[in-house]
C-alpha cells in the first residue's frame, strides 16, 4: 500500500443517471417518479440553440417546484466553450435554491476547466449565502480529457463523479464509428476464421476508474444508444461494473431497470461476500493469513474486495 492512502469515494448511490432535456418539462415529474437514483436535466446536447434560455428556466423553476424525494438532483450545464455556460450556472445558483445537489459538467479537457468552473460556483455560493455546497461531476470526452483524465480527478473538492461520452470521445479520437457505446462491427480480433468482437471503450473506461479510484470519485459509465438493444445494454454494464464503474446512464426509462439491475450486488454475490469475511475472521482466530473457500484461495485481498461489494448493498438498503 502507498503511504498516500486512496481516499473513498462519496457513499451515495449512483446505479443509474437518468436524463431528460430541459426544454421538455413535461417529462420531470416522471423522472422524479422514476427509480433512478441520479437525475440529470439536461441543458447541453439534448437542447436546441434557441431552446436554451427557456430550458433554463424550466429547470430553475423544477428544481424547487418537483419534489425529487432521495435522489440526487444534477443540472449539465452547456459546454466552456459556449456563451450559455456561465448563465447556467449563475442562475442555478441564484434562483434554484438549495435543492440542487451537482452541477454536470460536459467536454472537461483539463484541470483549468474545472477550477474555472468551480471559481464561479464559490462567488455565487458566497452572493447567495448557500450552505451546503454544490458537487460537481464532469464528463471526459475528448482526446484531451482522457490525456488529462489524472489531472481533471483531482482538480476540485467538489467533484463527485466522472462519466465517459463515447459519442464526442469517438468524434475527437478520430473512431470510425457512429454508435454510441457498446461492441463496434470492425473492431473485432479474428481466430481460426471466426470474428470476436472487442470493446473499444476499455481503455478509456480503464483509465477513468484509475483516475477516479485514486482521488475518491465515482466513475460512471455513459449513454448507450441503441435503448432497443436491451442485451447490448446489459452486456455494456456489465463490462462497467467488472471494470470498476459503478453505475450508468439511461437515455430512456426503460434502461433505468436494466442499469440498476446490474450494478445492485445479486442476494448470491452478497451472500458469497459475507462467507468470504467470515472464512476470513476464522482463518486470523486460527493465525493464519489466507484459507480456502469452495476450493480457492483467498486472503487479505479477498476481504478488500468482499467488502466493496457488502458495502454497496448495504448502502442501496439504506
Amino acid at each position: 500500500m502507498s503511504f498516500r492512502i486512496q481516499p473513498t469515494a462519496p457513499a451515495c448511490p449512483n446505479r443509474c443517471q437518468l436524463f431528460g432535456p430541459g426544454s421538455r418539462p413535461a417529462i420531470f415529474e416522471k423522472m422524479a417518479g422514476s427509480a433512478a437514483d441520479v437525475i440529470n436535466l439536461d441543458l447541453e446536447d439534448s437542447v436546441a440553440p434557441d431552446d436554451k434560455a427557456e430550458a433554463r428556466r424550466n429547470v430553475v423553476e423544477a428544481v424547487g417546484d418537483i419534489d425529487w424525494g432521495r435522489k440526487t438532483l444534477s443540472v449539465r450545464i452547456n459546454g466552456l466553450d459556449t456563451e450559455w455556460w456561465y448563465r447556467d450556472v449563475i442562475d442555478l445558483i441564484e434562483r434554484a435554491g438549495p435543492r440542487l445537489d451537482r452541477i454536470m459538467v460536459p467536454k472537461v479537457g483539463n484541470a483549468a476547466d474545472l477550477y474555472a468552473v468551480d471559481a464561479l460556483i464559490t462567488a455565487a455560493e458566497r452572493a447567495v449565502g448557500r450552505e451546503t455546497p454544490i458537487a460537481l461531476e464532469v464528463i471526459i470526452e475528448s482526446a484531451a480529457g482522457i490525456a488529462n483524465v489524472s489531472e481533471i480527478a483531482a482538480a476540485s473538492p467538489r467533484l463527485q463523479a466522472m462519466s465517459l461520452g463515447a459519442a464526442d470521445y469517438a468524434a475527437s479520437m478520430g473512431m470510425q464509428t457512429t454508435g454510441i457505446g457498446g461492441t463496434q462491427e470492425n473492431y473485432y480480433m479474428l481466430h481460426e476464421g471466426a470474428r470476436h468482437l472487442s470493446d473499444p471503450w476499455h481503455w478509456a473506461q480503464t483509465a477513468i476508474v484509475a483516475a477516479c479510484r485514486s482521488n475518491g470519485v465515482l466513475p460512471v459509465d455513459g449513454p448507450y444508444g441503441d435503448f432497443s438493444d436491451d442485451e447490448g445494454f446489459r452486456a455494456q454494464a456489465r463490462r462497467s461494473a467488472t471494470l470498476g464503474m459503478v453505475g450508468k446512464w439511461a437515455i430512456h426509462p426503460k434502461q433505468v431497470a436494466l442499469s440498476n439491475e446490474v450494478f445492485t450486488p445479486s442476494e448470491d454475490a452478497v451472500a458469497e461476500a459475507r462467507e468470504i469475511l467470515a472464512a476470513m475472521e476464522k482463518a486470523k482466530s486460527e493465525g493464519s493469513g489466507a484459507t480456502v473457500y469452495k476450493g480457492r484461495l483467498v486472503d487479505i485481498a479477498s476481504i478488500k474486495q468482499a467488502e466493496v461489494i457488502v458495502r454497496q448493498s448495504e448502502m442501496i438498503a439504506r
